[in-house]
């Protein structure tokens, strides 16, 4: 399967719920290729026959994880920027505190799509597409912001910020120093007012 084609999903059912849920739980904390079927549906309470039968295979599993993950966090983000000022650089920051948010409740190991990207590198994987798709998506979310906040440089600015975002969660799931999202927001301030100013995004004024 090519990266920008979608991947098939399942319909859920209560017994896939579960082991969904166990699932998620197992592959975050402790890696996906670490974490066998068997562990799943004893974690679950559901047979390994029930699994099988629901998701046909443990890499229809990781697909319904990394999809369902995504998902919650788009919902996530969506409500925060909702909450967000109106002004453009306001609902830039509110992706920079949004992913603190999130990363403080749901991610003390760092980004899922990162990490599962770690272990899944292959293009032809089904899960491979819903990892280079949210970042994908997170880079064309930051296009469409920039481009209110600083039409005629947007694509850098964009991708200014992306690195920013995505360093920082690289950082908090090692660990590196405290508190990289909130230093990353702080960047993204500088950056968005360099920007605003007509400087070149990345270079202070």
């Amino acid at each position: 399967m090519g990266s920008t084609e979608k991947p098939r999903r399942i319909t859920m059912t209560p017994a896939a719920r579960r082991a969904l849920a166990a699932a998620e739980r197992l592959f975050y904390e402790r890696g996906i290729h670490a974490v066998g079927v068997d562990l799943i549906a004893a974690e679950a309470g559901v047979t390994k026959k029930t699994l099988y039968d629901r998701f046909g295979s443990k890499e229809q599993i990781v697909v319904e994880y990394l999809a369902h993950r995504d998902e919650r966090w788009r919902a996530f983000l969506a409500e925060r920027l909702d909450a967000a000022g109106p002004g453009p650089a306001e609902r830039v920051l509110a992706v920079f505190d949004a992913s603190r948010a999130w990363s403080s409740e749901n991610g003390p190991k760092g980004c899922s799509m990162v990490n599962a990207h770690a272990e899944i590198s292959d293009p032809a994987h089904p899960a491979h597409a819903i990892i280079t798709g949210q970042k994908q998506w997170m880079l064309a979310l930051f296009t469409r912001l920039a481009e209110e906040a600083a039409p005629d440089g947007a694509d850098r600015l964009a991708r200014t910020l992306m690195l920013l975002h995505e360093g920082a969660l690289v950082a908090h799931g090692l660990n590196v120093f405290p508190d990289p999202l909130a230093h990353a927001r702080e960047e993204a301030r500088a950056v968005l007012a360099a920007a605003g100013r007509g400087a070149a995004p990345g270079r202070r004024a």
